[in-house]
């Protein structure tokens, strides 16, 4: 998936990160897996999220990827349509996921089923040092600063 978001070198989990994130002693991500003949062909990882607005969980798809040479079977859609049934049972208010900006494939996928763009909303992130510099420089409650 990685070299497909054309960004291999940024990967630095481990499957021990993986295993413990899905199988640990409090699991906070989740995923479904798509078999064919015993190999696993796709998968969806996901975590929830929650809403203000609706005051209501919500799904955060992070993952959604099927092998290339298994693409246009319907995985994607099974996957896709799983979560959504599971929103939906559990009363979660939302599903949501982001999608790469020049991934034309994958939205028109997203637009087919039904997904609107939030083009109004750009995603924040803090990673690496400038979150490290953040969490150690920032103190919210020194005198003078935001209380």
């Amino acid at each position: 998936m990685a070299e497909y978001e054309r960004e291999p070198e940024a990967v630095v989990a481990t499957e021990t990160d993986l295993r413990t994130a899905l199988f640990g002693p409090r699991p906070a991500v989740f995923c479904h897996l798509v078999e064919r003949a015993g190999t696993v062909v796709g998968f969806a990882l996901w975590f929830l999220n929650f809403s203000t607005w609706t005051g209501r969980h919500g799904i955060y798809l992070e993952d959604l990827y099927v092998l290339p040479e298994h693409r246009g079977r319907g995985y994607g859609r099974a996957l896709m349509s799983t979560l959504a049934r599971q929103c939906v049972a559990r009363g979660y208010g939302r599903f949501e996921w982001a999608v790469l900006d020049w991934n034309d494939p994958a939205i028109g996928f997203y637009r087919a089923i039904g997904a609107v763009g939030l083009d109004e909303w750009t995603t924040q992130r803090l990673s690496g040092e400038a979150l490290t510099a953040f969490a150690e420089n920032c103190h919210p409650f020194r005198r003078g600063q935001a209380q």
